[in-house]
């Protein structure tokens, strides 16, 4: 269909549109016109992906003398084929309407692992890997040495690419990453390199978050896009931990063995390179004096990773003195390493800023801050002049490097937390060194500033007022949109007692109650004889599942569950998950019925969906709190206080229920779909956690729901099982209308509709 918002023409795939579908675009819309970003939370299962591209394509449409470019971000390699797929249906759609003018080129990028086509390099099993191999068959100087030696292994791929030329593009059109590889394959081209050289070309390009969050990546992949962009962060819950994550480092042990054998091994090769060429090591030097810390026209196939610190916080001047030579270099980074090894012999947990840690690094080691700053382009620079290509045998090295740079270069927004064993295993030791990021709007920063709009969506932002303050940013549009149904296709419950009256939680003095533990098992057995199909059940941690999923072994419940359906487990292997994902599917399929058990933190609840007969039920058993204990988590806490004045409470309760929403969420995936969510904890019934959910499960909610016991809560299965059953009118003719034709959309232009949405 095609439909007119104020100036724009949109263009839209489908005959019908949901009212919500609509509302998104004109918030949308307004953010455009503003240049400003925007924070949209939607509903699971109401077309938001469809919405946002149909809108900033037809955006750009209308618009053709701007250069508007799309980047749309997802979390997940399955997400982006999803998004690719949606695109590809609404292009065609475009071109049929419009003819050549309406053609795009659209782009996923992905890592080498997802695209490349050398048979030799996809051998191996790891994405570290796979890019070591790639680069021993593509760096400038293993290419020069193969040009003499013909017996030197090459990548024919990438030769052929590179013999292209400036020939070697993609011609316009949506491509998948199962699409890239197959045009590689068919031109004889490196689908990698040749998706990196069309990123600055193509109208659309779907990538993950971390080519723009993470300093290391975006400073190569992203560092040439242009202001004109609209950056959207598809399912943007936790936004906030990917932030943390890209700039916090973690050392360990291990990790300082493994640099002190990449130390020896770089001593190794200085010397062979001062006994056979020792003119390249002076080059370097001579290079480093006159302020060239990296070769500013490195070739694409030589880059490795870019600096891990912010790109406005990175010193563009020389390198210091002490460290040009090659081997001072060294010398400064094993007494580094030494440093280190003597903070992990430490018996107690210590914290401390990184300006205190400096000031220890220069007292103890003789290494000043400066020096640090630029250890990670130092040591990038050396690695270019002793020709490295096994980078992923340089991991280790490469941490220390990272963790030295951003503690030279960051004063506030970070901790270093020394800790000598965990503690929920104090008997083992295992000594662990981590600079934690409090602060996630450092990351997100650069990309508010760089481009026009960001769009942050998901289906739970609630509460919505408080991302802003954790991004630290100003949107021009904060909306949440509720869900327009025909039906009542979603019952929420909250279970605050067994049906013998005794209260159930997850709260650490409860958890371990054998009347807890019993009434859970009971509730689920009731619900396993009554609901068809599939049930999910969400755990607050792997141990608290393992000991439940124990003690109903050990009462016989198990055994009765199982006479209903049949059991799978998610466990931390991702392949034994998905095996039990498969088979669950399978009993759903085949009429058995299944029950999954899962973890609320775990890989299930992010991005898997259980929607029609897979997921009819979905429990939440308890509140899934963060470990509270954890030295990271309270000193992010104590910074949000004193900077954000977020308290911890409001923080943690907030993280809490994200995360239980989107385990909820699973369970809907369409209008037409319908499923229960049972709350199993009585803190569910407080409003000052319940007022945390978003606002399509909340609009849901009765009353009459909100303290439940297991009887009350089979009642209520049952009677909506029942209902659900009946045959329903999908377009809501009598009232509200969940589903807009054309027509409806062109009486909207005179406000007789108005109604309908809201």
């Amino acid at each position: 269909m095609k439909f007119e918002i104020e100036d724009v023409t949109v263009y839209f795939p489908y005959d019908n549109i949901y009212p919500e579908q609509y509302s998104y675009m004109v918030e949308l819309k307004r953010a455009l016109d503003a240049r400003g970003h925007c924070l949209l939370e939607m509903p699971t299962g109401t077309g938001k992906t469809i919405a946002l591209l149909s809108l900033i394509t037809s955006y750009v449409l209308s618009k053709p003398q701007s250069p508007l470019k799309l980047v749309y971000c997802t979390r997940t390699v399955h997400e982006m084929e999803k998004t690719l797929a949606e695109l590809k249906k609404l292009h065609d759609y475009q071109v049929k309407h419009l003819g050549p003018a309406a053609r795009i080129l659209a782009v996923g990028l992905s890592s080498r692992k997802n695209l490349c086509v050398n048979p030799r390099v996809l051998s191996a099993e790891n994405r570290d890997s796979v890019d070591a191999g790639c680069r021993k068959l593509t760096a400038s100087w293993v290419r020069a040495l193969a040009e003499k030696n013909p017996g030197v292994p090459t990548c024919e791929f990438f030769e052929d690419y590179e013999r292209a030329g400036s020939g070697a593009v993609l011609p316009p059109g949506v491509y998948t990453l199962q699409d890239l590889r197959a045009f590689g394959k068919q031109k004889g081209w490196c689908p990698y390199y040749l998706a990196r050289h069309m990123v600055q070309l193509a109208n659309v390009i779907v990538y993950s978050y971390q080519y723009l969050l993470d300093p290391k990546v975006a400073g190569i992949i992203s560092k040439e896009m242009q202001r004109e962009c609209v950056v959207v962060f598809d399912e943007a819950h936790n936004i906030d931990n990917v932030c943390i994550e890209a700039l916090s480092v973690c050392v360990r042990r291990q990790t300082l063995e493994g640099a002190t054998r990449n130390l020896h091994r770089m001593e190794q090769e200085i010397d062979r390179f001062k006994a056979t060429d020792e003119s390249r090591l002076r080059a370097e030097y001579q290079r480093l004096v006159e302020g060239l810390a990296l070769r500013g026209d490195l070739r694409v196939n030589d880059t490795w990773l870019a600096n891990p610190a912010l790109p406005d916080d990175i010193l563009k001047e020389a390198v210091p003195g002490n460290i040009r030579r090659a081997d001072f270099f060294l010398r400064v980074l094993r007494r580094f390493v030494q440093y280190l090894k003597g903070r992990l012999e430490t018996e107690n947990v210590e914290k401390e800023s990184p300006v205190a840690f400096v000031a220890s690094v220069t007292n103890q080691a003789g290494i000043d801050q400066k020096t640090l700053k630029f250890c990670y382009d130092r040591l990038h620079s050396l690695m270019m002049t002793l020709e490295i290509t096994d980078t992923d045998e340089f991991l280790h090295i490469q941490t220390i490097c990272d963790f030295a740079t951003l503690v030279g270069t960051y004063a506030r927004g970070f901790s270093i937390i020394i800790e000598p064993f965990d503690e929920r295993m104090p008997d083992v030791q295992d000594p662990v060194l981590q600079l934690s990021c409090h602060d996630a709007s450092l990351a997100i920063k650069p990309v508010f500033d760089r481009f026009q709009t960001v769009v942050i969506t998901s289906g739970t932002l609630s509460p919505i007022d408080l991302y802003p303050r954790l991004l630290n940013f100003n949107p021009v549009v904060s909306r949440s949109f509720t869900m327009s149904l025909t039906r009542d296709c979603i019952c929420p419950m909250v279970l605050t007692r067994g049906s013998d009256q005794l209260p159930v939680s997850t709260k650490f003095d409860m958890r371990s109650d054998l009347s807890v533990v019993r009434n859970y098992g009971r509730l689920l057995l009731e619900m396993v004889s009554v609901v068809p199909d599939g049930i999910v059940c969400f755990f607050v941690s792997y141990s608290y599942m393992d000991e439940i999923v124990n003690s109903w072994n050990e009462s016989g419940i198990l055994k009765e569950i199982m006479q209903h359906k049949l059991v799978f487990i998610e466990t931390q292997d991702v392949v034994e998950t998905t095996l039990a994902l498969d088979n669950y599917r399978r009993a759903c399929d085949c009429g058995r019925g299944a029950v999954f058990f899962s973890v609320a933190r775990g890989k299930v609840a992010e991005g898997i969906d259980f929607d029609r007969h897979y997921g009819r039920l979905v429990i939440m058993f308890g509140i899934p709190f963060q470990y509270t204990l954890s030295k990271i988590l309270l000193a992010r806490l104590e910074y949000l206080r004193d900077t954000f004045q977020i308290k911890e409470g409001d923080f943690l309760t907030f993280d809490a229920l994200r995360q239980a929403a989107q385990c909820v969420g699973r369970v809907i995936r369409s209008k037409a779909d319908y499923g229960m969510m049972i709350f199993a904890d009585k803190r569910y019934s407080r409003h000052d956690k319940r007022s945390k959910l978003p606002g399509w499960i909340l609009s849901h909610l009765r009353d009459a729901h909100l303290n439940l016991s297991t009887d009350m809560a089979v009642y209520i299965a049952r009677e909506f099982l029942r209902k659900m059953a009946q045959p329903y009118d999908k377009a809501g003719s009598g009232g509200k209308k969940t589903l807009l034709s054309q027509e409806d959309i062109e009486k909207m232009g005179d406000g007789s509709l108005n109604d309908m949405l809201y």
